[in-house]
């Protein structure tokens, strides 16, 4: 759907005019790291930071450390890179080690998911990009997802995205407008997407 070059120099050059330093170390780290990667749907895995990228700047966040933090969200996870081989300031790494899920020993994953979110809130790089993230995630699930999965997504979705949004409009009231955007884009898809399965299941 989106031309992943066209992304790529334009968050560059973004970036590149608004002194954005961490962003564009981060921009060509990230296509380095996830080059020849594919999304379930078979594109290339950079789109998806490079979308979520886009996605943020035209909705008007423009800080350093949440477009760093989105170019970098998967990497670690998911190219078996380490925390500390990050280009980029200790602030974008901490917030890049926020959005990896672990349960820790003892926990059970409901726990490890309301500390894993609970801690996210607490970053608002963190917040930022988790929110964009599912954004993108439900935009694309349909036609990739089992419907198990979808249902599932949508589940956790409801029970802890959505209430993060509710959470962070509070923690940082500067973020209002922006937050109010990715809540009626996850929930209106989400909505969308039930109301077509049950469709079906009937």
């Amino acid at each position: 759907m989106f031309d992943p070059g066209k992304m790529y120099t334009y968050i560059r050059g973004f970036a590149t005019g608004a002194g954005m330093q961490d962003t564009r170390r981060a921009l060509a780290f990230a296509r380095k790291k996830h080059d020849g990667q594919l999304r379930k749907s078979g594109e290339a895995y950079i789109i998806h930071p490079l979308t979520m990228a886009c996605n943020a700047l035209s909705i008007g966040i423009k800080d350093d450390n949440v477009i760093a933090t989105i170019l970098l969200h998967d990497v670690c996870e998911d190219c078996d890179v380490g925390l500390q081989e990050l280009p980029v300031s200790d602030s974008v790494k901490h917030s890049v080690s926020l959005m990896t899920f672990s349960i820790m020993h003892g926990e059970t994953k409901e726990v490890a998911k309301n500390r894993y979110y609970n801690m996210i809130l607490q970053d608002r790089a963190a917040t930022l990009t988790k929110l964009i993230d599912r954004c993108h995630n439900v935009s694309s699930m349909a036609g990739t997802f089992s419907e198990e999965k979808l249902t599932a997504y949508i589940e956790e979705t409801r029970k802890y995205v959505l209430p993060l949004i509710k959470e962070a409009k509070l923690q940082y009231p500067e973020d209002f407008d922006v937050l109010f955007a990715l809540k009626y884009h996850i929930t209106s898809v989400v909505d969308s997407i039930e109301a077509t399965m049950q469709v079906y299941r009937n």
